[in-house]
């Protein structure tokens, strides 16, 4: 994978003569949570801007495409990057320049106009249905587009680079092509956790549908010392145990599937932790009222909303003694203060921990940030859950793996 430094000179400044003048194309992961025009966690444009700061200290006329939501291939004024350009605007410190195009003759007119250092926002690249097309030639002509737009390819959004779309694959075989800082940053992290991790190694896994994270619990069995499961997806896991579920959220058709997963860690020594309790309400409201009862004895009609204080103080003491911490996915609905107990518990035993800790992005990472921890406090907090799943499941991530490709000439066939 070759990164930014490939671009570095001796002096370990980028050099001038190859970066100065420059166009740019930065593909970025600026998907950030909205409540209208506002953004509601800008964690991940703040993780953009090492990268983009070193292209224009260097002076390269640097282009950012991004995506926003799932415009399905078609304008959304409520999905638009306008916005996002604002915002990224003051973190840079300098204006930021926008285009309401991500592709096309609007946008070659505005990148021409792009002085050196200068930075701009194309639209929302998810509105050219040809992005997220299944259609290889279709993602290839788009990728065209974008190298109109370009001398250089940088890839740094790490939470698409495990889709194949045109501005994450496509483009990379047309330009040269390099990792972002913050690209080579998590997959440094991931290395860290996938080749020979100090141990003991503990995984702990959440949210919503244990559909998600079938792979990555198959694939890490042999490789961890414990799993501790949490939220949503550990109703199908008690229910595997033959524990009643009331009307908490469950995938009856992943049971079997389950029952076997826990058989499997059973002979291979693997300690998975479910909860022992869980706090459960009639109904699913930021108010309901809630109680604590046993994680085997849940009754009908209720919904476990998060873990209970007994299964608190037992992650955190399956979690003390670790050296390597990989966590993705909330403890329970961390939305409504009332059940935010038992994913601020993981969080703090992380922090607590002398382990290396890593929030595996998505819901986990904007669970730090609104329940109020110091970011500082973890090992690393990244920007791609989705990413990051699929690398521990031993999937390869097509945006990584093409930027060893050599590049051929757009238009070529």
């Amino acid at each position: 994978m070759r990164s930014l430094n490939s671009l570095l000179d001796p002096q370990g400044e980028l050099s001038g003569a190859r970066v100065a003048g420059s166009r740019v194309l930065v593909r970025s992961d600026l998907n950030v949570p909205m409540d209208g025009d506002q953004i509601t966690d800008d964690g991940r444009l703040r993780a953009s801007l090492p990268t983009l700061r070193l292209l224009m200290d260097a002076g390269a006329r640097v282009v950012v495409a991004a995506h926003l939501g799932r415009p399905g291939g078609e304008p959304h004024p409520d999905l638009s990057l306008a916005p996002i350009a604002i915002r990224l605007g003051e973190l840079l410190g300098t204006p930021v320049g926008f285009v309401a195009a991500s592709s096309g003759p609007k946008a070659e007119a505005a990148v021409q106009a792009l002085a050196d250092g200068g930075v701009l926002l194309l639209e929302n690249v998810r509105f050219d249905p040809r992005e997220t097309s299944k259609d290889d030639a279709e993602r290839t002509r788009l990728a065209e587009d974008y190298a109109a737009l370009c001398d250089v390819f940088v890839s740094d959004g790490f939470g698409v680079v495990h889709r194949r779309q045109a501005s994450v694959f496509e483009i990379a075989t047309l330009r040269p092509s390099y990792a972002g800082l913050l690209v080579a940053a998590e997959m440094q992290v991931l290395a860290r956790l996938t080749d020979e991790p100090k141990r003991p190694y503990a995984v702990v896994l959440g949210g919503s549908k244990v559909s998600d994270k079938l792979a990555v619990i198959a694939h890490l069995l042999d490789r961890v010392d414990r799993m501790l499961v949490g939220g949503g997806m550990a109703f199908t896991f008690l229910a595997a145990q033959g524990h009643p579920t009331g009307a908490s959220l469950l995938e009856p058709d992943q049971i079997e599937t389950v029952r076997g997963l826990l058989a499997d860690a059973d002979r291979r020594g693997i300690a998975i932790v479910l909860p022992s309790d869980i706090v459960v309400a009639k109904r699913f409201a930021p108010d309901a009222e809630s109680t604590v009862v046993a994680a085997s004895a849940i009754p009908d009609g209720a919904i476990g909303l998060d873990i209970g204080p007994a299964a608190q103080a037992e992650f955190a003491k399956a979690l003390a003694d670790a050296q390597t911490v990989f966590w993705n996915g909330p403890m329970g609905v961390f939305e409504f203060p009332a059940f935010a107990s038992g994913t601020r518990a993981v969080a703090q035993a992380l922090v607590d921990s002398a382990a290396f800790t890593v929030v595996g992005g998505g819901d986990s990472a904007a669970a730090v940030r609104t329940l109020g921890f110091d970011e500082g406090a973890f090992g690393h907090i990244s920007t791609g859950g989705g990413a990051s799943l699929e690398f521990l499941e031993g999937r390869v991530l097509p945006g990584i793996a093409v930027l060893d490709h050599t590049p051929r000439e757009a238009g070529a066939r």
